[in-house]
């Protein structure tokens, strides 16, 4: 077949259309300038051209180098997501069922321990309860028949006085010297004794004291108490052995005695002492002193009236009728009162030392926070409004607020 004859051949494709060219040279931009952060010619990268000396590459082995970045980069992602995707379909709902499950568990526990502590107070109050009542019909008893005990002994002495009376007024001087009743009546008078103080007639209040009962509400009073108190030293009071820092609530001991505090009536002169601010006349009081860092310390309560001056017993504290403290010396811990101390066992060195003042009931506590344990209790009759008081002979204590 001639080419004459042959029909036409496929029509060519639209030309290829150029890439952007160097404005300057007019040349495809096929190099990328890292320096100037551009595309460039070659022309622009030759000697002399404005790129000489830069940092260049061809824009197609870097263009390729980002794609096969990017294509890690997606891999990458696909796995992140994959993970994901595994983690929110297998790992989580394994999550939730052990956390329903978990926290199941924590309130039976709750409720286990609850209902225990709660049916122990509940055996321990119907226990107590009887114990009082108990104490108060044997007082009773004792009171009834103390009644017709000392009833028989009026009625027996209106007899012998009606007789003795009778005697004296129809006997004669003879009758009455052959008398020999007389005497008898006398010495039954006398085998007749004055009523004496007896404690089984008083109510014995110790029958409602347990330690069970006072570990439970020390937690309590303490708990609900925290941080209610604002217990602070009072300057005027502090020793010149002592320093008063952190707003008036820690005290630090220095052996040497400081010259800058001025004297006064307040201030307590030889012993490293100090009273609070404040003094507390009624009601339920509570707070929390740290004195991990000290080996040798005193807190408690004192009156108002504890003597400031002076070497001796009156302003020592623990020393005197006006002030009742735990302290510590060294490994040995004692509660002392009006020089009276008594030693406490102590397993460990507690690191806060609280302080329940129960005024009510004329009660003052001494607690470990950490432990939960009532490390003494005193039970007295307090004169007047007390204030908490502190004394440290090494290193530092301070009131936790």
């Amino acid at each position: 077949m001639s080419a004459e004859s042959a029909g036409p051949g496929p029509e060519p494709g639209p030309a290829p259309e150029p890439g952007p060219l160097c404005p300057e040279h007019g040349q495809a931009l096929k190099w990328f300038c890292f320096s100037e952060g551009r595309p460039v010619c070659a022309v622009c990268t030759e000697l002399g051209g404005r790129c000489q000396g830069h940092r260049i590459r061809p824009a197609e082995e870097s263009a390729e180098e980002l794609r096969n970045k990017i294509v890690d980069q997606c891999e990458r992602l696909q796995l992140q997501s994959a993970g994901i995707t595994k983690y929110v379909a297998e790992v989580l709902p394994g999550k939730s069922q052990r956390a329903v499950s978990m926290a199941s568990a924590a309130r039976e526990l709750v409720i286990q321990r609850l209902g225990l502590v709660r049916s122990l107070c509940e055996t321990e109050e119907q226990r107590l309860l009887e114990q009082v009542h108990g104490e108060e019909e044997r007082a009773h008893q004792s009171i009834l028949t103390q009644r017709v005990h000392w009833a028989e002994a009026l009625q027996k002495l209106d007899t012998i006085r009606t007789s003795l009376v009778d005697m004296l007024t129809q006997m004669d001087d003879l009758q009455l010297i052959k008398e020999q009743e007389i005497f008898e009546r006398t010495e039954e008078a006398e085998g007749i004794l004055d009523p004496q103080e007896s404690k089984k007639l008083s109510f014995d209040e110790t029958c409602a004291w347990s330690p069970l009962l006072t570990q439970l509400w020390a937690t309590a009073a303490l708990g609900s108490l925290s941080g209610t108190e604002d217990v602070r030293i009072d300057e005027r009071t502090v020793s010149p052995f002592l320093q008063l820092s952190d707003g008036g609530r820690t005290l630090t001991f220095n052996a040497k005695k400081s010259k800058a505090c001025a004297d006064g009536p307040e201030r307590f002169d030889h012993w490293p002492n100090a009273l609070a601010v404040t003094s507390f006349q009624a009601g339920l009081h509570a707070w929390v002193v740290n004195v991990q860092n000290s080996c040798a310390y005193k807190v408690g309560v004192a009156l108002g009236q504890l003597p400031r001056k002076g070497s001796g017993s009156d302003s020592r504290l623990g020393h005197n009728a006006f002030s009742w403290v735990f302290s510590r010396y060294d490994q040995e811990f004692c509660f002392s009162h009006d020089g009276q101390h008594e030693p406490l066992g102590l397993l460990r060195c507690p690191a806060q030392l609280g302080m329940l003042l129960d005024l009510q009931a004329q009660e003052l506590l001494f607690y470990d926070p950490a432990s939960g344990t009532v490390l003494h209790t005193h039970r007295a009759s307090f004169p007047g409004p007390l204030f908490p008081v502190f004394a440290v002979a090494d290193q530092t204590i301070s009131i936790v607020h």
